[in-house]
């Protein structure tokens, strides 16, 4: 037997929750009581929980972007207006912010239930600035409390039938973590299509037909849904796969669900980010007239990383009159909260050069960029020398996604309790040595896979911390086997 009878049950106590599901919250819960056990005294290996398990930047200790807490702070308490030491140009932002808040105040409601229109038009110009002068209109873009909760909107307006006419959605393995829990909730099936670990976690054109026959009899598969860069695999699609993409998407009918959230952090050499509009519209007409395109954005991409703001925005493109009609005037009673709307604004417009502030800016843009790429290449390294841990380099994101390839043992002592083993993984490395990572999500394959997310965006000396631990856990793991 590989675990003691007191581990056993420390893993059984979270069974209820776990069986059946991946349940990240289940080792966020983990890490939080073992977090508050170290602050009442508890003796513990490590000192304090590292959670790298999501996309938190700030979480890992990565510090936030100084224009736009400048901006915020003066927003809400105007009497910083008169404080010399900020820079002029985040006073005159937070004035100029403030003066399309009603009442001049981040405490009223917004203007209309959509949000501040000002906002709408600064992302729509932000699109366009991107795509190279593609069109963007400022009445396509919805505004809300963070990027999942607009997915979540439109799931649950899609979501039709029952059994073989019940809505699929053609979804990637892997995938964000949330993205299962929020289909399920949104009553619509996950269709799942495989990327391809052993060249990069590409996309292939073959999977996706393979899985749209699989779905055939089992839902009506109506969507498409891609994270580009990929969310957790770090995989950058060039311009020929995201037309692949889209013409599939035309010839099958699918709407495309486009989560572009970590646009502002490839750093794989020669890749770059290029849009899912940009290269729609490029096609011509036949394409940019009729393909169904929603694509999302978020205040918690790599650079920004402001998580906790919980700001996102979606753009409609092509969608059904009768359907925008919906999402834009019926969707939300209330009008999105006003700070995220205001970060949101400075996140797609920030300082120009300049600006007093811009070589701040761009100094620490450079620094999170430059970090981030640093990060995953030491990371990758030092995974793939352990033995029985194989990582695909990442492009972008703020993620690494390596296989485990574990005993036969561990295995099997997993499948005993209930748990997949990479779940099971993921909870010794926390419980032995306070490490939090995020378990795989993609194990209802024939032959299950075993993976661990690790989100490398945080303070090098904290990574190098991070990477000690595993290391130390996994050869302590090998050795308890023959």
């Amino acid at each position: 037997m590989i675990f003691s009878q007191t581990e056993m049950s420390s893993v059984q106590e979270v069974n209820p929750m776990v069986r059946g599901i991946r349940a990240p919250k289940i080792l966020q819960s983990l890490a939080a009581r073992i977090t508050q056990e170290i602050t009442q005294g508890a003796k513990k290996p490590f000192q304090q929980v590292i959670d790298v398990s999501s996309g938190d930047p700030q979480r890992a200790g990565m510090a936030p972007i100084s224009f736009i807490r400048q901006v915020l702070a003066v927003c809400i308490y105007p009497e910083l207006l008169k404080e010399k030491s900020l820079p002029p140009d985040a006073r005159q932002r937070a004035q100029k912010l403030l003066g399309v808040c009603n009442g001049g105040s981040v405490g009223s409601y917004s203007s209309t239930s959509r949000g501040i229109p000002y906002v709408h038009k600064s992302v729509a110009e932000f699109i366009m600035r991107r795509d190279g002068g593609v069109s963007s209109h400022p009445e396509d873009i919805i505004i809300s409390s963070g990027s999942e909760n607009l997915l979540s909107l439109f799931l649950h307006l899609m979501a039709s039938g029952e059994g073989e006419t019940r809505t699929g959605v053609l979804t990637p393995m892997p995938c964000p973590h949330t993205l299962p829990t929020l289909l399920d909730m949104s009553g619509v099936t996950l269709v799942p299509y495989q990327l391809m670990e052993d060249r990069g976690w590409a996309v292939d054109l073959d999977e996706l037909h393979r899985a749209l026959k699989t779905a055939k009899g089992r839902c009506e598969p109506r969507a498409i849904y891609i994270s580009n860069p990929g969310n957790p695999t770090g995989h950058v699609q060039d311009r020929k796969s995201i037309e692949e993409v889209i013409h599939f998407a035309a010839t099958e009918g699918l709407v495309l669900l486009a989560e572009e959230v970590y646009q502002d952090s490839v750093y794989g050499q020669e890749k770059e980010f290029i849009s899912y509009k940009r290269v729609l519209f490029e096609m011509g007409k036949e394409y940019s007239e009729t393909v169904e395109l929603i694509s999302f954005h978020s205040l918690s991409g790599a650079c920004m990383g402001e998580c906790g703001q919980r700001g996102g925005y979606m753009e409609l493109v092509n969608l059904d009159p009768g359907v925008e009609y919906y999402l834009k005037h019926i969707q939300d009673p209330y009008s999105p909260p006003v700070l995220p709307q205001l970060a949101l604004e400075v996140m797609v417009n920030p300082p120009t050069p300049g600006d007093p502030s811009y070589k701040t800016y761009s100094q620490e843009i450079l620094h999170s960029q430059s970090t981030l790429s640093q990060n995953a290449q030491r990371a990758c390294e030092i995974l793939n020398d352990l033995p029985g841990i194989n990582c695909q380099p990442g492009m972008g994101g703020v993620f690494l996604y390596p296989c485990l390839h574990l005993p036969p043992q561990m295995i099997e002592e997993a499948k005993m309790l209930g748990v997949e083993a990479d779940v099971l993984y993921c909870q010794r490395l926390l419980e032995e040595e306070g490490v939090c990572l995020g378990a795989g999500c993609e194990n209802e394959q024939e032959e299950p896979n075993y993976h661990i997310r690790l989100c490398v965006l945080a303070p090098p000396a904290t990574l190098e911390e991070i990477l000690a631990r595993i290391r130390s856990f996994h050869l302590r793991l090998l050795d308890r086997f023959p």
